[in-house]
């Protein structure tokens, strides 16, 4: 697992260990069962505190992408189909949100927006 983290984000450093942790597991890189790294390793790896590790590893917990087995370590859930599909759903609605808020910052009618919709869903 490959985590990258950018210093100079407005984001905070554990929602960036999430987001790419969420992306992975959506995407099929970290399926079901599949252990993550220790916080202590983690935090070692990237060289933030660990306390930075474990709040992004709670909060993965919490939303259901992890689970975290005492004395193991922290697995990712066997989440079902449906839940990975709504977050699919989910960063797929933000990116036509921001085509669309793009589309009307340039002046583009909501009528002229669909029509592009149209237009590229013919392709």
């Amino acid at each position: 697992m490959h985590i990258i983290i950018n210093h100079s984000s407005m984001t905070p450093i554990y929602e960036q260990i999430m987001d790419q942790i969420k992306t992975l597991i959506v995407h099929g890189e970290l399926t079901a069962d599949t252990c993550l790294p220790s916080v202590r390793a983690l935090s070692a790896e990237l060289k933030i505190s660990a306390l930075t590790v474990k709040k992004a590893y709670d909060n993965l917990e919490a939303e259901g992408f992890v689970v975290t087995v005492h004395g193991k370590g922290t697995f990712v859930s066997a989440a079902n189909q449906q839940f990975l599909k709504e977050e699919q759903k989910k960063e797929v609605e933000q990116d036509l949100e921001s085509a669309i808020e793009k589309g009307r910052r340039c002046g583009l009618s909501d009528e002229e927006i669909r029509e592009l919709f149209d237009l590229i869903m013919e392709e």
